[in-house]
């Protein structure tokens, strides 16, 4: 909807293109110009009870297989949130900060732990950074950032503002401290 007023105009609502292909398609805007929109993956339509449910979201993880460790489902659930956004003091389930995501991940596994990275390095069982398993959680700069063990010299974190939840080398940050829960 527009309305003008005066010799400018208010535009009220939102343009939103769906195309079911993946070829470029073109939007009108009436009065503003032709858009042409890049490729874009098909969209079901919004009505469409086979429409998959967003990925990473706990409801459309796959159950973790009978016999798994607390420690593998939480690892589990915190690879399901690669990419999302880091945002100081967030505790998901789309935003996270780093000691917010395990906390989160081992919510969904059924583990409750401490909100805050620093309260995170005092609970649990001590580990040897030479002893990690997947799923252990590892601690930087004197437990001022977490990260959890992912196997293979890797650790997910969502490391700062401005950035996201990634898998990063554990050596690229000086570890000071791990914990198992």
């Amino acid at each position: 909807m527009a309305q003008t007023i005066g010799r400018h105009a208010l535009v009220a609502g939102a343009c939103t293109a769906f195309t079911t292909t993946a070829q470029a398609a073109p939007l009108t805007l009436p009065g503003i110009g032709t858009i042409d929109i890049p490729a874009v993956p098909a969209v079901p339509s919004l009505g469409d009870p086979a429409a998959p449910a967003p990925a990473g979201t706990p409801d459309t993880l796959a159950p973790p297989p009978a016999g798994t460790t607390p420690e593998q489902r939480a690892l589990t659930y915190a690879e399901s949130k690669i990419g999302a956004p880091y945002v100081w003091g967030a505790t998901g389930p789309d935003t996270f900060d780093c000691s917010g995501l395990m906390q989160w991940a081992y919510q969904q596994a059924g583990v409750d732990i401490p909100r805050t990275s620093q309260a995170q390095e005092t609970a649990g069982d001590p580990v040897a950074l030479d002893a990690l398993r997947p799923g252990d959680l590892v601690f930087f700069s004197n437990g001022e950032h977490v990260g959890m063990y992912t196997g293979d010299g890797n650790v997910i974190h969502a490391p700062t503002s401005g950035d996201h939840v990634k898998s990063t080398p554990v050596g690229a940050m000086p570890a000071n401290a791990a914990r198992r829960y």
